[in-house]
């Protein structure tokens, strides 16, 4: 296990055939177990002691040692084994598992790019090539499942031992498809300047070669291409992006490819495809995937009447699972919007229903705190109400329910606890902006220096210190006095449904902006109040003494920002646009 050659070598020299010898309960040999602990000096080693038939050895699993390297990623192990014995890449594991699948399975990249190389083709059958490409669907290798799409396109439309083809395994991965909005600020500033070269459709006529998308532009030529690819490497975050740029682009180049070959089908097959096990349509509306499903609607505009088991159409299902993204599409779609908003379900519920009702928990939270789910879940409702004739609107369900009184019946919960949670944010806040204006009001009037006994003004009046720290504490003063009024104001709401929407929010935004100016300029009061003290033998320490106030100031910027997410929903265009 330690990969100590030295001592090996010595006992071997001693024991000559105890590199074929199972040494473990589980049959393995030394190769086995250097394989499994990544030892390549030490596999090489053992490798040339055995013969090629020696490397054929299974453990009791059924693995080769080749199978166990696949396993592991460590593509030169491969190498050193495959060169000795060229069979071993077509010798099948645990469960009848090539080493090329596990390879994928497992999602190592390299290794996959080479056992596929190495793996003669009459090893391999129609369920290991549909297994292969459904596992680098799963792990993201998609650069691998282009090749093997564009190698063997009737791949596109096999099933594999789940029922399921790979158009319905892309249906369920929304964050191969996820684009700058789900990036973090500075990915989300960064994105549009990482240039990803653009995937092209290519052929492989005699087996796969590893591709490179990730570059710099091809345009950029000569000193200052070369400059720029140097700058844009050294971008904090750059390979995260560009990762995740590539990872869109190549999933959107592989719906196009399987659905082109889909769509060459009969259409009681494409039916049959789109249908069994599931419905992908369905799926990826309930993921959020609207990448393939505009893929889809563009080459096959009947889709948007499919219904499912339940009599909903893709845009319920989106309001049911609040994927806004594909909700916007009934944008797209016309006058064709208000008959598919017509249709009701099973229970009698219409589209404005389904918005009454309650989000999934995986949903509802992504955004934090109660009052805040309360906002966002009423944002939902207004939005399908536009969409819906006023009909509807009074709709019952077979309960008798209308759409607004299914909401305030399913909701009841959620406007509690946002009530709860938006009285005990506030609650904390206010205490700390009554610390703040506590603190403020009695410096103005003890200033630091003290003020001159004859004239009663401060000492350092015509000090550039003295001028900051005064403006600052009244600044300080007043946003903490604002924020205790906006917090007060929330605590002494009467917390209807429509406060959630915009009223308890902006004031909640107001307060936390005036308590963060307020906390801010009480920084900067003390940061004038140290330099007036200290300015006479230390004139220096004003510059770490304002680097070190501006850590708090910072660091509840960075807590607070979660809360923040609000001002886009009230005052910005809103999560539909």
């Amino acid at each position: 296990m330690k990969g100590d050659w030295g001592k090996a070598k010595e006992f071997l020299n001693i024991h000559p055939g105890a590199a074929n010898v199972r040494i473990t309960n589980r049959l393995e040999t030394a190769l086995h177990i250097a394989v499994r602990a990544g030892h390549i000096g030490f596999v090489e080693e053992v490798v040339k002691l055995m013969s090629v038939s020696d490397l054929e050895r299974r453990d009791k699993s059924s693995n080769t040692a080749l199978f166990v390297a696949a396993a592991s990623g460590i593509t030169r192990i491969a190498e050193v084994m495959v060169k000795k014995n060229k069979l071993l890449p077509g010798l099948r594991g645990n469960k009848g598992v090539t080493p090329l699948c596990i390879a994928a399975q497992k999602g190592h990249r390299d290794m996959v790019w080479y056992l596929y190389n190495v793996t003669a083709a009459e090893y391999l059958n129609q369920e290991d090539y549909i297994g292969l490409l459904i596992a680098t669907i799963t792990t993201d290798l998609f650069d691998v499942a282009l090749g093997l799409i564009q190698h063997n396109p009737e791949l596109a439309i096999l099933r594999d031992s789940n029922g399921e083809t790979a158009l319905h395994v892309l249906a369920r991965k929304p964050t191969a498809f996820s684009s700058k909005n789900e990036l973090g600020i500075w990915e989300m500033f960064i994105y549009p300047w990482i240039y990803v070269e653009p995937v092209t459709k290519c052929s492989y006529p005699s087996g796969m070669s590893k591709p490179c998308h990730c570059d710099t532009n091809q345009a950029f030529i000569g000193l200052a291409g070369r400059l720029w690819h140097a700058i844009q490497k050294t971008i904090p975050g750059h390979k995260a992006v560009c990762r995740k740029k590539l990872l869109h682009m190549q999933a959107i180049v592989l719906v196009k490819l399987l659905w082109d070959q889909i769509l060459s089908l009969e259409d009681a097959q494409i039916t049959d495809i789109l249908r069994i096990p599931s419905q992908v349509l369905f799926v990826a509306a309930e993921f959020g995937v609207v990448d393939l499903i505009t893929e889809l609607f563009q080459s096959y505009p009947d889709l948007i009447w499919r219904v499912d088991e339940h009599g909903r159409s893709i845009f319920h299902i989106a309001v049911i699972h609040r994927q806004e993204k594909i909700f916007r599409l009934i944008h797209d779609i016309g006058a064709h919007k208000d008959m598919i908003a017509a249709y009701r379900d099973k229970n009698n519920h219409c589209i404005l229903h389904l918005a009454g009702k309650i989000a999934t928990p995986n949903r509802l939270n992504i955004v934090s705190g109660a009052a805040l789910q309360m906002q966002r879940e009423l944002l939902w409702f207004k939005e399908v109400e536009k969409n819906v004739q006023p009909l509807y609107k009074e709709m019952r369900d077979s309960n008798g329910r209308t759409p607004r009184m299914l909401f305030m019946e399913e909701h009841a919960k959620l406007m509690k606890e946002g009530e709860k949670w938006m009285k005990s944010t506030a609650s904390s806040c206010m205490l700390v902006a009554t610390l703040i204006t506590t603190v403020m009001f009695a410096a103005i009037f003890t200033v630091p220096g003290g003020n001159d006994n004859e004239k009663g003004t401060p000492i350092f009046l015509e000090a550039t210190s003295f001028v900051i720290f005064a403006v600052s504490d009244a600044l300080a003063l007043f946003s903490s006095v604002t924020s205790i009024l906006m917090f007060l104001s929330i605590l002494t709401s009467r917390y209807a449904e429509e406060d959630f929407l915009r009223l308890l929010p902006q004031r909640l935004i107001v307060g936390l902006t005036t308590l963060f100016l307020s906390i801010a300029a009480m920084l900067v009061a003390f940061g004038a109040t140290f330099c007036i003290v200290l300015s006479q033998r230390l004139a220096w320490i004003a510059v770490p003494v304002a680097f070190i106030a501006c850590i708090p100031v910072t660091l509840f910027a960075f807590l607070q920002f979660p809360l923040l997410d609000i001002i886009q929903s009230s005052y910005g265009v809103g999560i539909f646009v």
